[in-house]
């Protein structure tokens, strides 16, 4: 889906067509509405705190305001851009339903998040041009939204290609087009190369996929070792057999926040109890939507140093009752040392299954966040 959360909130404003919006901040009001009917947007210079873009509009990236970009930053990139609150609700809403539209077209779908997916389309005996606007048009029927595919032998060339024509793409490649169209970008393009990665094969003298597909094997082994060169040299070359996994069990579910100030611990700690809480019961929350339960309840703690802590503890039995895993991670929270101020919070449950019968995820009432 193309900026999809963006995209989402111009269906509800859609006088900023056009215009760079930024999406994002929790402390972020919903427009005004004043008496003539007219409404009043935030801009993204009167923002103030710690907030990240969640995501933007063409327009905006075009100024160089991206997604996961501090929000103070981006207000020196574009401050007038327009500041949007993010609705999650909307958006999962929007992503079942695109979903829904794509499964009566052509069902052999991998979900990868709220704006993502693979299709299979091996046994689709039409060709690609074709099904592909029929996907596009059912999308766009159902949501008023437009994405962009891309149609490949494999889910590594789709995953590049959806990108090379946003927004509102539609790209056919073969294997026969990876001179042209894929070797001429720079290797952060294949999903798999981090940061880390791209900078050591920059290096390296190796910027481009090209590059990367004519470099000496005995080279990336030096450097990247045995497996992980090998994965390197045949991606470059556009070969990918992973298949497209219609059923899959996550391996954990989570919930975290960053808060807009550094919360101290005795201080704040109705602040930090309330958030903790609502972390729990959102978990909770989740795995009886999903209808998983679990039994390895995490926590995760940032300080003001940026010093990152987790902790487990392993319950005897699987659950998904939001009172059971605030408990659960609370004793996880009591083996930590707090000795600053708290920047970020999360829960996680992992080791997850799914009962034939689902339990439900229970409510629990407002503790403190050193509570028994």
């Amino acid at each position: 889906m193309d900026a999809f959360f963006a995209s989402v909130e111009l269906l509800r404003y859609p006088d900023l067509r056009g215009r760079p919006v930024v999406v994002g901040g929790r402390a972020v009001s919903q427009p005004a509405t004043d008496k003539n009917g007219n409404r009043n947007y935030a801009r993204l210079r009167d923002y103030v705190g710690r907030g990240v873009i969640t995501t933007s509009t063409y327009e905006a990236r075009a100024l160089g305001v991206f997604s996961a970009m501090g929000m103070m930053k981006a207000a020196q990139l574009a401050p007038d851009a327009i500041l949007l609150p993010a609705d999650f609700a909307a958006y999962r809403r929007y992503s079942n339903l695109f979903k829904a539209a794509v499964a009566q077209v052509a069902p052999s779908i991998e979900d990868r998040g709220i704006d993502e997916i693979y299709i299979d389309l091996t046994e689709h005996a039409e060709p690609s041009l074709e099904i592909a606007q029929r996907i596009k048009a059912a999308v766009k029927d159902a949501t008023g939204l437009v994405c962009s595919i891309a149609i490949s032998p494999n889910k590594l060339l789709s995953k590049i290609g959806s990108d090379l024509d946003k927004p509102d793409g539609l790209t056919l490649l073969s294997m026969d087009d990876l001179p042209t169209r894929i070797w001429p970008l720079p290797v952060r393009k294949i999903n798999g190369i981090g940061p880390k990665a791209g900078v050591k094969l920059e290096g390296l003298g190796i910027s481009t996929i090209a590059q990367l597909a004519q470099a000496r094997p005995d080279l990336l082994q030096e450097h990247f070792g045995l497996t992980y060169a090998r994965w390197l040299l045949r991606v470059a070359h556009g070969l990918d057999e992973r298949p497209v996994v219609l059923h899959s069990t996550p391996k954990s579910i989570s919930r975290e926040t960053t808060f807009e100030r550094d919360l101290h611990v005795l201080h704040d700690k109705a602040a930090l109890s309330e958030a903790f809480l609502r972390l729990c019961t959102q978990v909770a929350g989740d795995l009886e939507r999903k209808g998983y339960v679990g039994r390895t309840i995490g926590i995760k703690l940032r300080f003001d140093d940026f010093r990152t802590v987790t902790r487990d503890f392993t319950l005897p039995v699987e659950t998904a009752d939001a009172h059971t895993i605030h408990r659960a991670a609370g004793q996880c929270l009591k083996r930590i040392v707090m000795d600053h101020k708290i920047r970020l919070l999360g829960v996680r449950i992992g080791a997850l299954s799914q009962p034939g019968a689902q339990p439900g995820g229970g409510q629990t009432t407002q503790g403190e966040l050193f509570s028994d």
